[in-house]
């Protein structure tokens, strides 16, 4: 399975890698466009970003919605993988668990943007919702828990209890332009230090 969540085979040839390859491109290029424009930023932005024309994103992904799903599972992947990278080279797992924080807040401008984009597809935002926790809960849960062994965070806070912070914290920024999630977001983040 891929990021969009469909069957890639096993016996993927070059040509097939290079398909894949350029669709993870895309789905970067409409990530960066909806963190900074919203989940209904104008597919020319997406292609311009991607370096393609309108035309290879439809082909990709026929609707707005298939393309924000995408977006949102190919995000959910990249938090999932980045969290252990970053345990592996930050410089404490505070700061860590500080840099997951802000990728964490640049997708929840997507995810604000699904139920919009799926409109009625209550079941499929289930779905979403599921995978969602699936992946990313204990992926905060490892950088939280390494924080608090490390002495810098004082223990008591649960990841699942943290990301919804995060996430109450994010809400409205997309319609607000003066509004600075990350800013608030950072102060959480610093306020969890042990202090002492």
């Amino acid at each position: 399975m891929n990021d969009s969540g469909q069957s890639t085979g096993s016996a993927a040839g070059p040509k097939r890698k290079d398909a894949r390859r350029n669709q993870q491109a895309l789905l970067d290029a409409a990530a960066a466009v909806f963190v900074a424009s919203g989940v209904e930023a104008p597919v020319r932005d997406i292609a311009a970003a991607a370096g393609v024309g309108t035309g290879t994103i439809y082909r990709h992904f026929p609707t707005r919605a298939d393309l924000v799903v995408a977006v949102y599972r190919h995000q959910v992947e990249a938090l999932a993988e980045a969290g252990p990278a970053l345990l592996a080279s930050a410089t404490s797992p505070h700061a860590a668990l500080g840099r997951w924080i802000d990728l964490f807040v640049d997708f929840l401008v997507t995810k604000h943007g699904l139920a919009a984009a799926l409109r009625s597809d209550e079941a499929g935002l289930e779905t979403l919702h599921a995978y969602f926790l699936d992946r990313l809960v204990p992926v905060c849960a490892e950088l939280l828990d390494a924080a608090v062994a490390s002495g810098e965070v004082r223990p008591g806070l649960g990841a699942l209890e943290l990301m919804r912070g995060v996430g109450n914290l994010c809400i409205g920024a997309e319609n607000d332009p003066a509004y600075d999630a990350r800013r608030l977001v950072a102060l959480l983040v610093r306020g969890m230090r042990r202090q002492g």
